[in-house]
């Protein structure tokens, strides 16, 4: 018995050693269920049975600079176990930068859980990574934005490196009024190294770590949609935005290019029943 513990423990080691965790390293033990994933264990275009494109160049209401594209492998491929959102210095109708941003709406949407990405992220003044959530369907007010609110799972800006950002979005709480609900977490090394950013969401509370760290809450206040649209089916977006009113603020170096958001897996788990 005492060899098979000692066989477990070590089994046990060599698989966080590798880097790549198994769900329940980081999913909490207890009743949470793995209910959708990628492991990008497969080469080429993402798999389009779980991820589509967003597709355009008019600035995406942040006045960024990028055109996103679609099935092009030089902006979104699956290589060595990864995915690979990759901006390049290349012009397409008026924009000077291409990328890519991929979504799970209508492929993969989920009221509450436990979402794990495992990323690393690009460098250099201009580069805004995002991992986050937005409303499947317009349910509240009359504007998707910010009515029906927005998840910000990790936010990075080139220009401030290694400080990563988690938000929510709402009608009574947002950026424009200057009052979202936000919090930061400096990891030195975000860019050169794999972790784990997570959200654990349920009727009661918006919780975001980086790894074990939680990093942000935000609670459910009572106080009706206006403060809480988060009670409906959200979709994940994974993008790589170049320069705009926030990434762009002190500017885009033109010299970094190509660079690249990396995605080891994305994990999503729920409550069992």
């Amino acid at each position: 018995m005492k060899i098979l513990l000692t066989l477990v423990s070590i089994l046990s080691l060599l698989v966080i050693g590798s880097g790549r965790s198994s769900p329940e390293l980081l999913a909490r033990r207890g009743d949470w269920k793995l209910v959708w994933s990628d492991e990008f264990d497969y080469k080429g275009l993402p798999d389009q049975k779980k991820w589509e494109y967003k597709v355009g160049g008019h600035g995406w209401g942040n006045k960024e600079l990028q055109y996103y594209t679609s099935g092009k492998l030089t902006n979104a491929r699956v290589e060595h176990g990864k995915l690979i959102i990759e901006a390049h210095k290349e012009r397409i109708n008026s924009n000077n930068y291409t990328s890519a941003r991929l979504v799970t709406s209508g492929k993969g949407d989920w009221t509450y859980g436990r979402f794990e990405i495992r990323a690393k992220l690009p460098a250099g003044r201009g580069t805004w990574p995002a991992i986050w959530m937005l409303p499947s369907k317009t349910t509240y007010g009359d504007r998707f934005w910010p009515d029906n609110g927005e998840i910000d799972i990790m936010e990075h800006v080139g220009f401030d490196p290694g400080v990563i950002h988690a938000s929510t979005h709402t009608k009574a709480y947002n950026w424009p009024r200057k009052n979202e609900k936000t919090a930061t977490l400096k990891v030195a090394d975000a860019q050169t190294a794999f972790h784990v950013y997570a959200l654990e969401w349920d009727a009661e509370k918006v919780d975001i770590y980086v790894d074990k760290t939680k990093v942000f809450s935000y609670k459910n206040e009572g106080a009706g949609w206006e403060a809480w649209p988060f009670d409906k089916n959200f979709h994940l977006v994974l993008n790589l935005a170049i320069g705009g009113l926030w990434g762009g603020a002190k500017g885009v170096d033109d010299t970094i290019f190509p660079q690249r958001m990396e995605i080891d897996y994305v994990r999503v788990y729920q409550r069992g029943k």
